[in-house]
């Protein structure tokens, strides 16, 4: 991809916090890379910013880049459940967004990028150097070893350019105030002592008193943490590509073809290797693609045949293969045959008993299947679950008990009460890890205890670490001398800023994405 160039390329202009910004948005521009005769894919869109229409490919292309980055980062394979638990489409979703409100305003406030602009940024990128100088038969060598015409990559360096300097006028206007430095440097410097009390639902367990009525009212609240979860039982043949490609040969043409639209996977360090060294190697990439694609029309002919009868036996003994059948099984523990079949699992729990499901093409073939039963998921009645219902609603009345007592206390320090069980901290400075003396690490009562002041003692409300809930209050504050803060204001306003302007680019796109319609296609929505 264009990384395996642009990796070399310095920095122009924009350091530090604009590299980090830009970062989020740059990457989405370039994706037209490599995409030479390759079929385009769906032409349905993904998300509308305003007047503009970001094509599904263009976000499969997005989100294909990510998920080789992370890849890259984690060292291993992005699976469905990884990618979910990232929210790596959301991810990808946001980028397109973001460049696109980036690019559309840069265009109202009048930016643009010069054409020189432009020469200057591809002339420093080492990857189309020649002994330290540009050099035009290098610079064309790569771009068309890349599927890329110089019009289509100048632009998109161009649009690329275009980014970067709205980024950094936007950031330019972040301003760092010798108040903010001041309250930095008190935070760092000054020493508190803090008198606190906590509880934890261990602790007043002895005062939770559970009702029938509790009891019942619990599982009704907590429906999906007792219910039963669905359950079918399917029939499936699998077509692997081993069996559908019996006889398949790739000949020199087709193995060219392949090699020039899959150019990408055939890298050594950063560098495309020659077609010579790597061609029997594509061969037999080529003859996998064309026995995978073969699977699947065997598949898809075979479920057109029999797709009014539903007859998966007819089908099977037609492609000469077994059916095989399931027990019954939940969408988080399958059986061990089908374990990793993800979409096969999933697309399980849609199909109508009877119907004839199909093709579902995963990495060990395509699927063709049917649903022999299903099992709904239901709640079951209080005697079959008391045990566990009455252990976990314990916990949540011991929690609720642990916090009106704690509420009570901070309601007491707040009139200037004595509270019971009051505890002493002693001095302690502040520590980004949040490690406070007789409370343990804390971050959050780290946060909440430097910005207290003699005026306002106390927070508005009980602070909650783990399992117990804290009420502190501010006992005394011995200040740092303020001489030195002369010293370290400008240190600290430097040190601030990257944060600051961070801030100030994430509050302009929040006004931006709140003023621009955006659509997004209700079939990414939620994944």
């Amino acid at each position: 991809m264009l990384g395996i160039m642009r990796k070399y390329k310095q920095s122009i202009v924009i350091k530090g916090v604009f590299a980090i910004i830009v970062l989020s948005f740059v990457g989405t521009i370039f994706l037209i890379w490599g995409k030479g005769d390759e079929e385009m894919g769906s032409s349905e869109y993904a998300v509308k910013v305003g007047s503009t229409v970001i094509s599904y490919n263009d976000f499969q292309k997005t989100f294909s880049n990510l998920r080789t980055s992370y890849q890259n980062i984690y060292g291993k394979a992005m699976t469905p459940e990884l990618e979910k638990m990232i929210g790596l489409k959301n991810i990808a979703l946001d980028r397109l967004i973001n460049s696109t409100l980036v690019r559309n305003e840069a265009k109202q406030m009048g930016l643009k990028v010069s054409d020189a602009e432009v020469i200057n940024a591809i002339s420093s990128i080492p990857a189309f150097q020649k002994d330290g100088v540009f050099n035009r038969q290098t610079y064309l060598q790569l771009l068309q070893d890349k599927r890329l015409t110089p019009k289509d990559f100048e632009e998109s360096e161009k649009a690329d350019l275009l980014i970067r300097k709205t980024v950094q006028k936007i950031t330019g206007e972040a301003k760092v105030t010798d108040a903010e430095a001041l309250q930095l440097f008190k935070k760092r410097h000054d020493k508190i002592d803090l008198s606190f009390i906590s509880f934890s639902p261990a602790e007043v367990m002895s005062e939770v008193r559970l009702t029938e009525q509790d009891l019942s009212k619990y599982l009704q609240g907590h429906q999906e943490a007792f219910k039963t979860p669905e359950r079918v039982s399917i029939s499936y043949i699998l077509i692997t590509p081993l069996k559908a490609g019996v006889g398949l040969s790739a000949d020199n043409e087709e193995v060219q073809t392949y090699y020039r639209k899959n150019i990408d996977r055939y890298q050594d360090k950063g560098s495309i290797l020659p077609f010579e060294a790597v061609k029997e190697r594509v061969r037999a990439d080529a003859i996998q693609f064309k026995s995978s694609k073969r699977a699947y029309e065997l598949a898809a002919d075979a479920l057109n045949k029999n797709l009014k009868t539903s007859d998966l036996n007819a089908a099977a003994a037609a492609l000469g293969l077994k059916v095989e059948k399931s027990s019954l099984f939940t969408m988080k523990q399958p059986p061990a045959a089908i374990a990793s079949e993800s979409e096969l699992i999933q697309k399980s729990f849609i199909l109508k008993p009877g119907n004839l499901g199909g093709p579902v093409e995963t990495r060990k073939g395509v699927y063709l299947f049917t649903v022999n039963e299903k099992k709904p998921a239901a709640v079951p009645p209080l005697g079959q679950v008391r045990g566990e219902v009455q252990k976990l609603a314990a916990a949540e009345m011991a929690l609720q008990i642990a916090h009106k007592n704690v509420q009570k206390a901070l309601d007491d320090m707040k009139k200037g009460k004595p509270a019971l069980k009051l505890q002493e901290t002693g001095y302690f400075t502040y520590a980004e890890a949040g490690l406070i003396p007789k409370i343990g690490t804390a971050p959050q009562i780290m946060e909440a205890a430097f910005n207290l002041t003699a005026g306002s003692p106390t927070p508005k409300l009980p602070l909650k670490v783990n399992d117990r809930w804290y009420a502190i209050q501010l006992k005394e504050r011995a200040q740092a001398d303020s001489a030195n803060f002369q010293k370290m204001k400008e240190e600290l306003k430097q040190g601030m800023l990257p944060q600051k302007q961070q801030e100030v680019m994430e509050t302009w796109l929040k006004n931006l994405r709140s003023k621009t319609k955006i659509v997004i296609n209700p079939l990414l929505q939620g994944n």
